[in-house]
């Protein structure tokens, strides 16, 4: 006997499970000794204040992991740089957010992780090379100076400033503080901090 009750067919959809929510993410990047560090602590701050986390991905404690011994060749750096948005992306998929702190100097470094992270802001601290060179916290600029590195960013090494950076602080004119306070505002404004938030 023929039923005339209807028959639904199970959704295309039925049984997965739903999209998991995503991080964003912030790559601050620049000259070495452009200030990016101290701009990423000032935002982490400011962040922690309103109950919103992040990780930090900063290039030199990466590098003592995956290239402990670092020759700074561009081969390296191709493969360091691929490791490292990858680790950034696998993070913000599982709802992590993430900033990386690092000069990232080709700018297809910074466009793999824009390609792969739907959520993200790039932030450019420029920074005249002559002011980067008179801070030189970690000696890398005398480095090159005196031959013991060849692959210095802005000096060997080309350093590809971003074409479009969603945020441009200029970090040898603002403060640390400041700075972090354009970067929270452009997270503010496309949604993905509330204004809110504690």
């Amino acid at each position: 006997m023929k039923s005339d009750a209807a028959v639904h067919e199970p959704s295309a959809r039925c049984g997965e499970p739903p999209s998991p929510k995503r991080g964003w993410a912030v790559w601050v990047t620049g000259l070495p000794a452009s200030g990016k560090s101290t701009i990423t602590a000032a935002l982490l701050r400011r962040l922690e204040a309103k109950g919103v986390y992040a990780q930090v991905l900063e290039s030199d404690e990466l590098r003592q992991v995956l290239t402990p011994q670092p020759t700074y060749s561009e081969e390296e750096r191709d493969r360091f740089y691929a490791a490292m948005v990858y680790i950034g992306e696998l993070l913000s998929r599982n709802d992590v957010n993430v900033i990386f702190d690092a000069t990232g100097n080709r700018r297809a470094y910074r466009e793999r992780a824009r390609a792969l992270i739907p959520e993200f802001i790039e932030v450019f601290a420029k920074c005249p090379l002559e002011v980067a060179m008179q801070r030189d916290h970690k000696g890398t600029y005398t480095m090159a100076r005196t031959g013991r590195s060849r692959t210095v960013p802005g000096v060997q090494s080309v350093y590809e400033e971003p074409f479009s950076p969603e945020v441009t602080v200029e970090s040898d004119r603002l403060s640390a503080d400041e700075a972090a306070e354009r970067i929270l505002e452009a997270l503010v404004k496309r949604g993905l901090v509330k204004a809110g938030e504690r």
